[in-house]
């Protein structure tokens, strides 16, 4: 249902699906990946565990964004949950400030595990991955890292994306 009414096509338009999706809450994270490509990291809410055994997460990139590529070519990344407080990190790695990839990390402390992609040292969850997988589908590329290190903070609230806006608990 849409503004309350039953959508039923064979051919969803894009505009309502991304209105649908708008609905839909979700951790907000900064993906990031190090090595011969060099370092980048950007927003994402498309991420979720894939397995427990062995611990294996996906990650969604846009495919139009050609500097997305570092992270397959590196064969490392990490998935840094954001706290509340991280909104501002959220806001500069999505690309909105327009700021360079030194800049946006200047804005945090940052350190490394086992694959040497930067880890939040204050983030709500941080996972180390070893990139065994990656598949187009549509706009995006789809990552799949198996975990090789974990990283987790107590009491510290998540921030949330839901409705085009960032939200705490």
């Amino acid at each position: 249902m849409l503004d309350g009414h039953l959508l039923k096509t064979h051919s969803i338009d894009s505009a309502a699906y991304r209105e649908a999706m708008s609905r839909f809450a979700g951790a907000v994270h900064v993906v990031t990946t190090d090595g011969k490509a060099g370092r980048r990291g950007v927003t994402v809410s498309a991420a979720c565990s894939v397995s427990d055994s062995p611990a294996t997460i996906l990650v969604c990139l846009n495919r139009n964004n050609p500097h997305n590529r570092m992270f397959e070519d590196n064969g490392v990344f990490v998935l840094n949950t954001l706290a509340s407080f991280h909104q501002p990190l959220a806001v500069a790695f999505s690309g909105k400030e327009h700021l360079t990839q030194d800049d946006r990390f200047a804005l945090a402390a940052w350190e490394t595990l086992d694959s040497g992609a930067p880890v939040l040292t204050d983030g709500l969850a941080a996972f180390d991955c070893r990139l065994i997988d990656a598949k187009d589908m549509a706009t995006h590329r789809v990552l799949f890292g198996e975990v090789t290190a974990i990283k987790t903070a107590a009491n510290l609230t998540p921030l949330v994306y839901h409705n085009r806006g960032y939200h705490t608990f």
